[in-house]
């Protein structure tokens, strides 16, 4: 897989992340999730779970593209960065449903496990 298509898959699970969240403040109700949401209902559990991650994720994916995007415009042997940007990718996706779960400590394991794939993907480019 190239540095490229890991950028637009973390862009599109930054965009799944956005729906999910989304949509569960509404319950999944069609009605109001199409509605002009002038009067949001109080956040599940669920929904703030995924408001969380998504935030989460909103913190971390700057500084993910900015390493990618570092290590293309830079050129050369990216197959190390790629490597560690496909951790990055694999962690984040393992995160949301770790984070939903409830689980205790996981959440915070895979979290670490992605900060160390940005820190590799850093380190690689000096």
């Amino acid at each position: 897989m190239t540095l490229t298509i890991i950028i637009l898959l973390v862009l599109a699970l930054y965009m799944v992340q956005i729906f999910l969240q989304e949509t569960s403040r509404f319950g999944f109700d069609l009605r109001g999730i199409v509605g002009n949401r002038d009067n949001p209902p109080k956040p599940s559990i669920l929904a703030g779970r995924l408001d969380r991650a998504k935030n989460n994720m909103l913190e971390s994916l700057p500084i993910f593209l900015a390493l990618a995007l570092l290590a293309l415009v830079k050129g050369g042997d990216t197959r190390e960065v790629t490597r560690a940007a496909s951790i990055f990718l694999i962690a984040r996706v393992v995160y949301v449903p770790a984070y939903v779960s409830g689980v205790p400590i996981l959440r915070s394991l895979v979290w670490l496990v992605a900060v160390a794939s940005l820190a590799a993907m850093a380190l690689l480019l000096i």
